[in-house]
């Protein structure tokens, strides 16, 4: 049922007048008065072109009691009837709330944490964090990142994910194995040894000779900022 109570608050809410929102909708102020006095209402052109004048939907102007109003017509088994059926829809209604888009978390198992500083002591013993994420990488084995070496590429707190395929190439990023201590740098093979460089410029390249017996484990293949953290182990 039409609201000429809601018309009248809106139009006194935007700072208008009755005469110019009825010059607006080319009808006599007379007939707009009738309109928010409750004494007729607008036919379906003249509503549209309200909700388009106030910025609102049709349904803005329609009375908050008109389900009352309805209600009340209806006899006592029709009543229980409108009772149920509207509980039911609200139930509905409140349960499509609930709902969230279900997305798919893939579970890694983030076996130690990798030096992108200085180095950080590998730990084998067989401990992990179990981290997510929603999409499912191909590697080997994963890790942590530890320190800001290598940023802007992998971040403090990511994982990477490392492919054991080996040494491949010289300047592809690996996870290297020496002194009991890991890195993830770029490295390139000397005739003397490995040199492990740093993306952040601020850190200096680091040397290690074959003689200490670096082991390459393997090329880093993807990298992501866990969106879901458990721990095992």
């Amino acid at each position: 049922m039409f609201s000429g109570q809601r018309l009248k608050e809106i139009r006194e809410a935007q700072g208008m007048s009755q005469a110019s929102v009825a010059k607006h909708l080319g009808i006599s102020r007379s007939s707009y008065f009738n309109w928010e006095n409750g004494k007729t209402k607008p036919n379906q052109k003249n509503l549209s072109v309200l909700a388009e004048l106030f910025g609102v939907a049709e349904t803005y102007f329609l009375s908050e009691h008109e389900i009352v109003e309805v209600y009340l017509e209806l006899n006592e088994e029709n009543r229980r009837e409108a009772l149920r059926l509207t509980k039911a829809l609200l139930e509905e209604q409140e349960a499509e709330k609930q709902k969230a888009p279900v997305v798919p978390l893939y579970s890694y198992k983030v076996f130690e944490r990798l030096s992108a500083g200085t180095g950080y002591t590998y730990f084998g013993d067989g401990n992990y964090d179990e981290v997510f994420y929603d999409e499912e990488l191909d590697h080997d084995f994963a890790s942590w990142v530890f320190g800001d070496s290598m940023e802007p590429t992998y971040l403090n707190g990511e994982v990477v994910l490392i492919k054991q395929t080996g040494f491949d190439y010289d300047g592809a990023v690996y996870a290297v194995v020496c002194n009991n201590q890991t890195y993830i740098k770029r490295v390139y093979r000397e005739e003397e040894g490995l040199r492990l460089v740093s993306i952040n410029p601020k850190y200096k390249d680091i040397f290690i000779t074959y003689d200490e017996d670096p082991r390459v484990v393997g090329i880093i293949v993807g990298n992501f900022m866990p969106l879901k953290e458990g721990r095992n182990g």
